[in-house]
């Protein structure tokens, strides 16, 4: 049964698609198919992953796997930081939920499934997963073979390392083709972050894991869409094909193992420091503007972030007295990264957020798209691809808002479903 709520998100879908149109580098080449076909594979994965019977079961078990992977990660970390990491206390403790550190009880995941992650590519799993979604992508979207690899890849790798799946293909890719990839690799979240996600998320929200991992999946074609409306393909142009064979490569499963673990400890390396320079500086303009009142309160970077995005809330559904409250953690998402985001949206009391408005904040939250990110794009397809850096300096301010806009298209397609489907 629709309700006003459902209209609310179908007219967040129209203006999200039609602020891109307006920023189009060729607004004469609107990609009506294609924005036909992304909003159906969006909807129809949605349905897939929830509303098929037998699928909740599904997704019912990769909220335990989550839930053992944490188990099992906790064990490794307190054997390396003892009562640090929730291990037995040589202490009273009078507060047990001040036990819990960032450092110790999520980053550490990040390892783990890095690892695991590299292992299951080295045993063909992670890869066939990788291929099926490419072809699915070329297919349905039209995208070339080196395109649709590499948005596929988005889904479980990450934005960096989705782009060395198709390094021999990059000088080959056009202007629109590498804007697509970036503001895919900016509305998607890694497979490690997004375990991490679910295990913040789990104590307050029902299937965590199984939102979150369907929020990543079910971006990657309002990322596509977006990019190619924001700029659009030259006729005659694109469509790379790509060797579904060649791509990143283990020696072994030890080897696997070794290299997907260091990849993870850059990975915990750059949240670590993202997340203490840029909560550091907001706090910096947070005392710099101390000394402002409005309505009888002190001015914030957080309460500016809460106006500023009330209407971009509402818009992917949320209904208006909590738009506040929603629209502050899609500015935290922005300039703090979604990382901190997901944090402030677990410590929202039930009472406090209604179950509709805490499920669309995940999805409009799953996404890389924040102003940190930015530079770890340029630094990653500098490296990749050093002849093309102005190319990618020149684009990447529009992936960030494409991106940006991918993940409230995600928020806004749930929206505009029955509440029902989701159990």
């Amino acid at each position: 049964m629709f309700s006003v709520l459902n209209l609310q998100s179908l007219l967040g879908l129209i203006v999200i698609v039609g602020v891109c149109w307006a920023i189009s580098e060729n607004r004469r080449r609107f990609p009506w198919r294609l924005t036909v076909g992304a909003i159906a594979v969006q909807a129809a994965l949605v349905l897939a992953l929830f509303a098929i019977p037998g699928s909740q079961g599904v997704l019912a078990a990769v909220t335990g796997a989550v839930d053992g992977l944490a188990v099992a990660t906790n064990e490794g970390t307190r054997f390396v930081f003892g009562y640090l990491a929730g291990g037995d206390q040589p202490y009273a403790v009078s507060n047990q939920g001040a036990l819990f550190t960032f450092a110790f009880q999520v980053l550490p995941l990040i390892l783990v499934i890095s690892a695991l992650s590299a292992l299951l590519w080295h045993w063909k799993v992670l890869k066939w997963l990788t291929y099926g979604f490419g072809l699915l992508f070329q297919r349905t979207m039209g995208l070339g073979g080196a395109s649709a690899l590499a948005v596929a890849a988005n889904i479980f790798l990450g934005m960096i390392e989705s782009p060395i799946v198709i390094r021999a293909y990059l000088d080959k890719l056009t202007r629109s083709e590498i804007f697509l990839m970036m503001v895919v690799g900016l509305a998607t979240v890694a497979g490690s972050t997004m375990v991490a996600y679910a295990a913040i998320l789990g104590p307050v929200m029902s299937n965590a894991a199984g939102h979150v991992l369907v929020a990543s999946i079910v971006s990657a074609p309002a990322g596509i869409l977006l990019a190619r409306i924001i700029i659009p393909e030259t006729p005659g142009q694109g469509g790379a094909h790509a060797d579904y064979r060649s791509a990143l490569h283990y020696d072994s499963a030890i080897d696997a193992i070794v290299k997907g673990t260091a990849d993870g400890l850059m990975v915990v390396l750059n949240i670590s420091a993202v997340l203490i320079v840029f909560v550091a500086l907001v706090a910096l303009v947070n005392l710099m503007i101390g000394g402002l009142s409005l309505f009888g309160e002190p001015v914030t970077v957080e309460r500016l972030l809460g106006w500023a995005f009330m209407p971009v809330a509402w818009l992917t559904g949320v209904e208006w007295s909590e738009a506040g409250k929603a629209g502050w953690l899609l500015g935290v998402k922005l300039t703090l990264t979604e990382f901190v985001a997901f944090i402030e949206l677990g410590n929202v009391p039930a009472s406090e957020m209604s179950e509709r408005t805490r499920m669309l904040m995940t999805y409009a939250l799953c996404g890389f798209a924040n102003i940190g990110s930015v530079g770890i794009t340029v630094t990653g397809l500098s490296v990749l691809m050093p002849e093309r850096r102005e190319e990618v300096l020149g684009m990447v301010w529009k992936a960030l808002f494409g991106g940006f806009l991918a993940t409230l298209m995600t928020a806004a397609v749930v929206g505009a479903m029955p509440s029902s489907i989701f159990g």
